[in-house]
C-alpha cells in the first residue's frame, strides 16, 4: 500500500493532494496543516468526489496529528508563507526556515524511510536545510522547483510557436528564483526540431524572460503564489517515485561536484525513481550555460548562508 503525506494544506498543498488523488497515484494521501478544520475540511470535499470521479484513492485530513502520517512513502513538504507580491523568495528564508525544520523532525519520528520533496520557499535553500537538519542521504530529498519552471517554460514556448505544450520540450535548470533559473533554449525542441530554428533571437529571448519571471507575474495577477501548475508539478514528481517511471525531471537535489559544484541543492536533470534522485545527468552546458550556471549557484548559497547566520544549521 503507497501513502503520500502532504504537509500544508494551503492552495498548493490542497492542489496536489487533489491531482494525486484523481490519478489515483497513492493508495492512500494525508493532508496535514496547524489550522484547525482545514485539512479535515477539504480532505471531506475531495472524498466526496470519489464517485463522481470514479477514483479509490483514500484523503485523510487532520490537524497536527502526525501520527496519522506514518509509514509513508513519500512527505511533501508545502509549510510556511507564501510569497506575496514585491517579497523576494529571500525574505521568506527566517520565517519558512524554523517550520520547515520542525516539521520534517516530526515526520521523520513517524516515516524514517519517507523520500521528502520540497516545495517551501526559498526552495532551493529550504531544500538544503531539510538535508542538512535530518542528516538524510542525497537521494532522498528533492525540491520541486525545475518541474514547475520547466512547464511554465514549455507554456510559454508553446505560445510562442502556436503549438500544443505537449509537442514541446524545454528544461530548466538552476536556482528555483526570477534571477537564478535558466531555461536551457539552447536545448529547447519542437518534436525534435530546434526551437532556435523556428523563432528568432528576440522572439526566443522573450521567451526566456518571460520564463523568469513567470512566478512573479502570477504572484502579482494573483495576489499571492500560484497553485495549480506548483501542485500539479509536485505530483508529477511524486507519481514518478512511488510508480518507479524513472522519469528525468529537472528538479532541486545535492551536488558532489557534478556541473562543478559541490555542498549545495539546485535544480539539475535527474532520474526520478523509487529511491529518489537515482542519478544526476550531465547535459553538457556550453560556456555560456556553465557560467549562468555558476552565478546562479553563487546566488543560492548566499540564501543558504543566511541559514548559518539564523542558526538553524550549523
Amino acid at each position: 500500500m503507497s501513502k503520500v503525506t502532504v504537509v500544508g494544506a494551503g492552495n498548493v498543498g490542497a492542489t496536489c493532494a487533489n491531482v494525486m488523488a484523481i490519478n489515483e497515484i497513492a493508495d492512500e494521501v494525508v493532508m496535514l496543516d496547524v489550522k484547525q478544520g482545514v485539512s479535515e475540511g477539504k480532505a471531506m470535499d475531495m472524498m466526496q468526489t470519489v464517485e463522481l470521479l470514479d477514483i479509490d484513492t483514500k484523503i485523510v485530513g487532520c490537524t497536527n496529528d502526525y501520527s496519522k502520517t506514518a509509514n509513508s512513502d513519500v512527505v511533501v513538504v508545502t509549510s510556511g508563507i507564501p510569497r506575496k507580491p514585491g517579497m523576494s523568495r529571500e525574505d521568506l528564508v527566517g520565517v519558512n526556515a524554523g517550520i520547515v525544520k520542525s516539521v520534517c523532525d516530526q515526520v521523520l519520528a513517524y516515516s524514517p524511510n519517507a523520500i521528502f520533496v520540497i516545495i517551501s520557499n526559498p526552495m532551493d535553500t529550504m531544500t538544503y536545510l531539510t538535508l542538512k537538519a535530518t542528516g538524510l542521504p542525497k537521494n532522498r530529498v528533492i525540491g520541486m522547483g525545475g518541474a514547475l519552471d520547466s512547464s511554465r517554460f514549455r507554456y510559454y514556448l508553446a505560445t510562442a510557436l502556436g503549438v500544443n505544450p505537449r509537442q514541446v520540450e524545454g528544461t530548466v535548470i538552476g536556482g528555483h528564483g526570477d534571477k537564478t533559473m535558466i531555461p536551457l533554449k539552447r536545448l529547447a525542441t519542437v518534436k525534435g526540431i530546434p526551437a532556435s530554428e523556428l523563432l528568432n533571437k528576440e522572439q526566443l529571448d522573450k521567451v526566456v524572460a518571460d520564463t523568469m519571471v513567470g512566478g512573479a507575474t502570477l504572484t502579482g495577477l494573483l495576489g499571492t503564489s500560484a497553485w495549480y501548475a506548483p501542485g500539479a508539478a509536485v505530483s508529477y514528481l511524486v507519481e514518478s517515485i512511488i510508480r518507479n517511471q524513472k522519469k528525468v525531471i529537472p528538479c532541486c537535489v545535492y551536488l558532489d561536484g557534478e556541473y562543478g559544484e559541490k555542498d549545495i541543492c539546485i535544480g539539475v536533470p535527474a532520474v526520478i525513481g523509487k529511491n529518489g534522485c537515482e542519478k544526476i545527468l550531465d547535459f553538457k552546458l556550453n560556456e555560456e550555460e556553465q557560467e549562468a550556471f555558476k552565478k546562479s549557484a553563487s546566488a543560492v548559497r548566499t540564501m543558504n548562508s543566511v541559514l548559518n547566520q539564523l542558526g538553524v544549521i550549523a
